[in-house]
Formats: C-alpha cells, sequence, structure tokens
C-alpha cells in the first residue's frame, strides 16, 4: 500500500501500456515492388537529362563539340530510360490485372461510397489537418490511389509526346508509331511545350510522394518505408482496413 492510500495495482495504466495486436501483411508484390524501384530510377534519370536537353549548361561548351561527347551522353540515357519507362508501365498495367488485390486496378477508383467517404477524409488529415486519423487502409489508401492512376496518365502523355519529338530523328518503330502527334499538337513547339511541362509535374511529384511516404510511415507505424522493399507491411487487427 503506498502512501497516498492508492494500491498500485488499482491505478489504471496509460494508454500507451496496454498490448497492440498487429499481424504481418503482405502488399506489395515482387513485381509491384520492382516497377516502383525501376520506375523511380529512370523517372529521375529522365527529369534530370530532361533538363539537361532542354537548358544545357554552357560550362561544357568551353572545348569544341568534336572534343567531347556529353550532351551525347545525355541523350543517350535519356533515350534508354525512356524504352525502360514504358515497358516497365506496360509490365504494371498487366500485373493491375492479375496481381493480388493491393495492386489490381479496380482500387485505382473510388467507385464505392466508403472509398469517396475516404477520399474526404484523407484529404482533411493529411491536407487540411482537421481531423485526426480513423481507420487506415493497409493498401493505398483510395485518394493516394486516385492520384496515382492519374500520374499513370501523366505517364503515357509524357512518353506519348517524347516519343513524337524523337520521331523526327528516329527511324525505329516504336517512335515512328507517334509522328501523328506533332501536327495534332500544331508543331514541334506545342509538342515539347507540354513535354517540358510534365517535366516539372514529375518533378513536384517526386517530392511530394517521398513526404508523404515518410509522413504516413511515422503516424501510422505501418511499416510503409519498409513495405516497398520487403512487401511486409502491419495491420492492427481491429481498426485497419
Amino acid at each position: 500500500m503506498s502512501t497516498t492510500g492508492i494500491s498500485a495495482k488499482n491505478v489504471a495504466p496509460a494508454a500507451g501500456d496496454h498490448p497492440v495486436e498487429y499481424r504481418r501483411v503482405y502488399v506489395w508484390e515482387l513485381p509491384v515492388r520492382a516497377y516502383h524501384w525501376i520506375n523511380a530510377i529512370a523517372l529521375v534519370a529522365l527529369c534530370i537529362t530532361g533538363y539537361l536537353i532542354g537548358a544545357p549548361i554552357r560550362a561544357f561548351y568551353a572545348s569544341e563539340a568534336y572534343q567531347q561527347y556529353w550532351f551525347g551522353w545525355v541523350r543517350f540515357i535519356h533515350f534508354f530510360c525512356a524504352y525502360v519507362y514504358v515497358f516497365n508501365f506496360l509490365a504494371r498495367i498487366y500485373w493491375g490485372f492479375v496481381g493480388n488485390k493491393y495492386a489490381r486496378w479496380n482500387n485505382f477508383f473510388p467507385l464505392t461510397k466508403a472509398q469517396r467517404q475516404e477520399v474526404v477524409d484523407v484529404i482533411k488529415t493529411d491536407v487540411l489537418q482537421t481531423k485526426l486519423h480513423g481507420a487506415i487502409s493497409t493498401g493505398h489508401n483510395s485518394l493516394a490511389a486516385f492520384i496515382h492512376f492519374l500520374t499513370f496518365l501523366a505517364f503515357a502523355a509524357q512518353s506519348i509526346t517524347g516519343f513524337a519529338l524523337y520521331s523526327s530523328m528516329s527511324n525505329s518503330f516504336v517512335p515512328r508509331m507517334f509522328t501523328w502527334i506533332v501536327p495534332l499538337m500544331g508543331g514541334e513547339m506545342g509538342v515539347r511545350y507540354w513535354h517540358h511541362l510534365l517535366l516539372w509535374f514529375f518533378v513536384g511529384f517526386i517530392i511530394v510522394h517521398i513526404y508523404l511516404s515518410f509522413y504516413h510511415d511515422y503516424i501510422e507505424g505501418r511499416g510503409t518505408i519498409s513495405s516497398i522493399v520487403g512487401g511486409w507491411k502491419f495491420k492492427r487487427e481491429k481498426s485497419d482496413k
């Protein structure tokens, strides 16, 4: 008995003292993780080389052009990564039909009332910060999934405009498929404008994506960051979706 007359066993434990039951859930399959990291590397390389193609660094022009080939390497890396980017994206489209429930395309559209409500809740929590987190989705939440779908459309637009620009200097089959895009968009200047604008969209997307990944890893504690490496997340038995 303590001097205050209160037994230690009668003192209510703090909320954090209660054990919480979690179980491991295999969320991101190997093809999804491979797509993510291949796409990340290719996209960063494309953004850097694309910027250099649009605004070459003048310091490299100190020597005569025949004495160096740095811009040729920039263009080669850009074109090579573009092919990797496109075929990796096609593989992800396929996996959206045959992968597990977290990878399938029906997750990317807020079609149900519950999904639409989750979009509103996530905006209130992550953007407006007017609401505490409710139930936590094991895979993508509905807003993140829909934004990823819109990003896939941007991937397609970036690829089409890129190959349209490439078609004027290549006789390869893939670029020549998009020669009709150039007159449709009012000439190469119009195509180049949208291609360059999408570059900055992806720069912004990369920054926001990294920030939100760490943010959700911190506030949710479900292994968001490690899951894209190993595939596993942690699900709280009674509160997560």
